[in-house]
């Protein structure tokens, strides 16, 4: 039976969000990280590893000390070296998906729909079909051209990896500083394949993002 562990990042600073880290920000009386990892424990994971923040590790310990599958470890300096040390922390799977922390409208559903793409592709991200026109524009705020957008797409996670393929590919570019996991894969000349996502599926990123989380998340 395949097993399947996820990394849940939570190694960031917030400092786009303001002087609170933005994942302990409650809404509805829950925080937003423990909606992101209920999800994932409904969607019937093997294993959760949460890499967070050494400024909040302790409040993370406590706050999941209860969920057998979930474990905690001391996030890096930079997403990817978080990333690359809960690649590390995992005893043994097949595949594992990696999730922005600050993504709490993720849905089992959706994780469930990613677990059964990655089997056959080996390597999958989460995107949604780009609706705003997009322009390209020089140094001086000229605009040079308007791009076709019927192939562009916004990439969401989680993204999911066969297990041996996506650690290769940290250890092989450990020196460099992706910011998305499936562009390390490509970066490798392994094809990357989509599972369309869902536009609620926002990162809150600012405190408007907040607010629209409040909306998305009122029917939980």
């Amino acid at each position: 039976m395949m097993k399947f562990s996820a990394i849940i990042t939570a190694g960031g600073t917030s400092s786009r969000f303001g002087n609170t880290n933005k994942l302990l920000e409650k809404i509805y009386g829950t925080e937003i990280i423990k909606y992101t990892v209920e999800a994932f424990v409904q969607a019937e994971l093997d294993e959760i590893i949460i890499v967070a923040n050494s400024s909040i590790v302790d409040f993370l310990s406590e706050m999941f000390a209860s969920y057998e599958i979930v474990r905690i470890v001391q996030g890096g300096s930079s997403r990817q070296e978080s990333v690359y040390n809960g690649l590390k922390a995992i005893k043994n799977c097949d595949y594992v998906l990696i999730h922005d922390g600050a993504r709490p409208m993720i849905t089992p559903e959706l994780i469930t729909k990613v677990k059964t793409a990655v089997i056959g592709k080996k390597a999958i991200s989460v995107m949604t079909k780009t609706i705003d026109t997009i322009k390209e524009v020089d140094s001086f705020g000229k605009i040079i051209k308007t791009i076709d957008r019927s192939k562009l797409y916004n990439t969401q996670t989680p993204q999911a990896f066969e297990f041996n393929l996506i650690k290769s590919a940290h250890e092989k570019l450990q020196k460099e500083n992706f910011t998305d996991d499936s562009g390390m894969v490509e970066a490798l000349g392994i094809d990357v394949y989509i599972v369309d996502g869902d536009y609620k599926n926002i990162k809150v990123t600012t405190k408007s993002d907040l607010a629209l989380a409040k909306i998305y998340l009122a029917d939980r």
